[in-house]
């Protein structure tokens, strides 16, 4: 299995090789290590460079937009050249602690979006308490997205699913499927054809039952695994097999 959105370099974790052995003990081949301000993708690439099986994405959370500016954008250009880079992101928007203002949460959105393009990059997106003005950008920057993209901890509706499934983007699930009040994202899992579906932990957080409230590692994939295979009523074995296909498909680890 690949864990297509973990935090690594979360302070979290003291021992990332400790994580990353627990993780292959458990069958999950290779990590995306995915970021969400400047410090954290130069913390991801770091990582990526120093363990095989680990790939890094590199962008601006929208809870971080505030620190986007030209230089953040010539930062992550640079950050873009090494090999292990796989994608930009996260980034998207985020209204419900609104820590940023939706102003410059857009703005750096946008302009991620467009260097995405530039790049020729998989973009790796973020929305929360935002579906509407996460999908007039999508529409609006359509021609700019080109590369691949996933919604990533998908949250939207069935209605937004079967438009994302129209462009040809994917969607990733993680723990938040297993909790006892997670009626959407079963009918989500239930909906979404498995070729555009990836699996993630987004840990440390988001641990998925019966681990809730603990610190999240990428060995836990496997019950998010195990609950798209319940509610699709096929095995274990081709959830794993697809969404591992999928994800190699996705961020190009065929060559890399």
């Amino acid at each position: 299995m690949i864990d297509s959105h973990a935090h690594l370099q979360d302070e979290k974790f003291n021992d990332i090789e400790k994580i990353i052995n627990n993780a292959k003990n458990a069958n999950v081949t290779k990590i995306i290590c995915a970021s969400s301000s400047i410090s954290t993708s130069k913390k991801a690439v770091e990582i990526a460079n120093r363990f095989k099986n680990v790939y890094a994405t590199i962008g601006i959370h929208p809870e971080e937009a505030q620190e986007w500016n030209g230089d953040t954008l010539k930062t992550l250009e640079d950050l873009a050249l090494n090999e292990k880079v796989v994608a930009l992101g996260e980034t998207g928007l985020d209204y419900y602690y609104e820590f940023c203002s939706r102003e410059k949460q857009k703005e750096s959105f946008i302009s991620q979006i467009k260097l995405s393009n530039k790049l020729k990059l998989p973009l790796v997106i973020h929305t929360r308490n935002a579906s509407g003005d996460t999908m007039d950008i999508i529409r609006k920057y359509r021609s700019y997205l080109n590369n691949g993209v996933v919604i990533h901890c998908y949250s939207m509706s069935l209605e937004i699913l079967s438009e994302i499934l129209n462009y040809g983007f994917y969607i990733s699930l993680g723990g938040a499927i297993t909790f006892k009040n997670a009626r959407n994202l079963l009918d989500i899992a239930r909906a979404v054809d498995l070729d555009k579906l990836m699996l993630e932990t987004d840990c440390p957080y988001m641990a998925p039952e019966p681990f809730r409230g603990e610190v999240n590692e990428p060995k836990n994939i496997e019950y998010v695994a195990k609950k798209i295979a319940e509610l699709k009523n096929i095995s274990f074995e081709e959830v794993a097999s697809k969404t591992t296909n999928n994800a190699i498909k996705f961020f190009r680890l065929k060559d890399k």
